[in-house]
């Protein structure tokens, strides 16, 4: 009897200590704390078709907060990228500028191009692609992304494969030069030493959401060309590569009024988006200007800003800032200027 009684009351207790776990890793409500944010002072709730920031389904959505919002309510969304919203990076590569303007900007097979520099940060992303005869230019895709994050640098990339398959997983990361090693299954994480670089797993293989603290969260799929999508397109691709490529989607947090490259410019205050309206695919040049010696080099044309932040402390901040999903696994929100309520 007693034994039985020890076995219920340590049941007991595993129970309420996965709950505390699960009530750490979501949140109902936020309240927003930042002064520069839209709902400043005003607490935020989940609504009843999503009512927590978390879920062990995959597929299900989830409650979204955003401090910044002009309405400060909460909407449900899936936790991965949307390529018809702005800050997304898709496809052949199709941009949706901060301004909302969909714009093309194709780049060159095997070469990199800053797509955001900031004095912080440093986004770049390597083409891959190919010219199939009589093409005047490259069919080309993001394969990889490489991040400078003031003095940390780190990459997310898809793996080169002549045949898809979806059971097998395609994403490789490095940090600071080494390979980071990140268990396949439903939110499986990764933290960078200094807990400011988090990389989750929004699914079991080949999505995840990278988290840059306080500055920036990109949700990123891995996909192939498909079949239908060469006969669409006449990509005529290859046996032997089928370019499994990334679509992101940025969400940034603290850009300054300054920041440059091919997305990052559309977040600029004085950005006019040269793509001409009515144009089906209005595609921007400036290869040139963007073009990059590495994924994981901030030497463009126009990467000034960053290299100098480098060089010098950081004398001032933006006050622009944007919440995107929030990490409730600490007290407070980790320096995200909010509070996580249950």
């Amino acid at each position: 009897m007693e034994v039985l009684r020890s076995s219920s009351t340590l049941i007991i207790v595993l129970v309420c200590f996965a709950g505390v776990i699960y009530q750490a890793k979501a949140y109902s409500s936020v309240y927003c704390t930042n002064p520069a944010s839209r709902c400043y002072g005003k607490t935020v709730k989940c609504p009843y078709e999503c009512p927590t920031s978390y879920s062990e389904d995959p597929k299900a959505k989830i409650c979204y907060i955003d401090c910044d919002s002009p309405i400060c309510k909460a909407h449900c969304k899936q936790r991965k990228p949307n390529c018809n919203s702005p800050g997304s990076a898709c496809y052949d590569p199709r941009f949706i500028g901060g301004d909302g303007i969909v714009f093309y900007f194709h780049g060159k097979s095997n070469e990199q191009f800053s797509l955001v520099s900031d004095k912080n940060l440093q986004i770049n992303g390597r083409f891959i692609g190919h010219r199939p005869a009589g093409r005047a230019r490259d069919y080309t895709w993001i394969q990889a992304l490489g991040v400078l994050l003031n003095s940390q640098s780190f990459s997310v990339e898809a793996t080169k494969v002549a045949t898809w398959n979806n059971q097998i997983d395609h994403l490789r990361f490095t940090h600071n030069g080494n390979d980071v090693v990140l268990e396949e299954g439903y939110l499986s994480t990764w933290y960078s030493p200094e807990k400011d670089i988090k990389v989750e797993r929004i699914a079991s293989k080949n999505s995840v959401i990278v988290s840059l603290k306080d500055v920036a969260e990109i949700m990123i799929n891995v996909v192939p060309v498909t079949k239908e999508d060469d006969r669409i397109h006449n990509y005529q691709v290859p046996e032997n590569d089928c370019f499994a490529h990334l679509e992101a989607q940025f969400k940034f947090f603290a850009l300054s009024p300054k920041v440059e490259g091919v997305l990052g410019r559309t977040y600029r205050p004085d950005f006019e988006n040269p793509a001409k309206p009515g144009v089906a695919m209005p595609v921007i040049g400036g290869e040139e200007k963007y073009r990059t010696t590495s994924l994981l080099s901030a030497d463009c044309a126009t990467c000034d800003l960053f290299s100098k932040e480098i060089s010098e402390s950081a004398k001032e901040t933006s006050a622009i800032v944007d919440y995107g999903t929030l990490d409730c696994t600490r007290r407070s929100s980790g320096g995200y200027g909010i509070v996580c309520k249950k």
